[in-house]
């Protein structure tokens, strides 16, 4: 295990070096015209200009701009936003959005999970019924994002008249809708992989050698077969627990929640090169230890499972 730990956390560490390194000299190709707003470029002479991007370092070397780069990211520097809020730290300008998306995931994820997984169950146990029937349905239903979103837009607006844009002031009721989004489409994906693992799981022969022996079928569907069908799904587990920190770019915008989904385009957009580097290391990171905690609670859930074979690490 601790061999497996530290084998991955250098690779995890050499690829976030990779990424930023790429999006970094990317950053650098824009013109430097980039750099400045448009009233900028209107108003200031060449010179001025020539200036502010040789106080920015912009004018250096790139493998000196690079190596500033590495050095800065060492000491946990993220630099200032240059436009989404000018002068105010990277760290302050993503934490806010960050609790934000991270609220609004985390609520989605649990609901997500705990009626997919039910959903599955139920139709993994009454395969070829009437629920497991209602259930395929739904799947594919649930499946185009806009529509899921569109209609519960207009059944809970105009029905149920909760709010359909977010408001600080009241933030309670105005985050059922996005929640609502966010599920839909969440809990299709749990009740499809659930359905599908338990299937396999009730046709193999261990089932038939239960069944033989006389067990119940509640006792064979909790203590064998979900416990077995759960193995592979709780290894994205913890990817889609840290994801939702990465928000809902559809759902954010669609209901006008202040979180993480719209962050990184507005930055790309806008030029802000400092908010974007940051959050590109802060994705990585975050799928790469996502899929790590994957692998742990994988061999938790069941200690048969090792990270390490005769092979060598996995």
């Amino acid at each position: 295990m601790a061999k497996y730990t530290v084998k991955r956390l250098l690779q995890s560490l050499v690829t976030i070096l990779i990424v930023v390194t790429i999006v970094f000299l990317l950053l650098r190709m824009l013109p430097t015209d980039y750099y400045f707003t448009e009233d900028q470029l209107m108003k200031l002479t060449d010179q001025q200009k020539h200036d502010q991007l040789k106080a920015a370092g912009l004018l250096d070397s790139t493998f000196t701009q690079l190596t500033r780069y590495y050095g800065q990211l060492l000491r946990l520097d993220f630099g200032t936003s240059r436009r989404i809020q000018s002068g105010v730290s990277v760290v302050k300008v993503i934490g806010g959005k960050f609790a934000m998306s991270m609220q609004l995931g985390l609520i989605s994820f649990a609901i997500s999970l705990v009626i997919g997984v039910v959903i599955g169950v139920l139709q993994a146990r009454f395969k070829d019924g009437i629920i497991d029937g209602i259930g395929t349905i739904y799947t594919i239903l649930a499946v185009p994002p806009l529509v899921a979103y569109s209609l519960v837009l207009v059944f809970g607006s105009h029905v149920l008249k909760l709010p359909s844009m977010y408001s600080t002031r009241n933030p309670g009721p105005s985050m059922i809708l996005p929640v609502a989004c966010l599920s839909l489409s969440s809990i299709a994906g749990y009740a499809l992989w659930t359905r599908r693992y338990m299937v396999d799981e009730l046709n193999k022969d261990y089932i038939k050698l239960a069944r033989v022996k006389g067990l119940s079928s509640k006792r064979i569907m909790v203590t064998h077969v979900l416990r077995n069908a759960f193995v592979p799904l709780a290894q994205y587990i913890p990817y889609s627990i840290l994801l939702t920190v990465g928000g809902s770019l559809l759902v954010e915008r669609f209901f006008s929640v202040p979180g993480m989904g719209s962050l990184l385009t507005d930055a790309i957009n806008r030029y802000d090169t400092n908010v974007v580097q940051t959050l590109v290391i802060l994705y990585a990171a975050l799928g790469i230890i996502g899929v790590f905690l994957g692998d742990v609670l994988m061999m938790i859930i069941d200690p048969r499972i090792t990270l390490t074979g005769k092979g060598g690490t996995r």
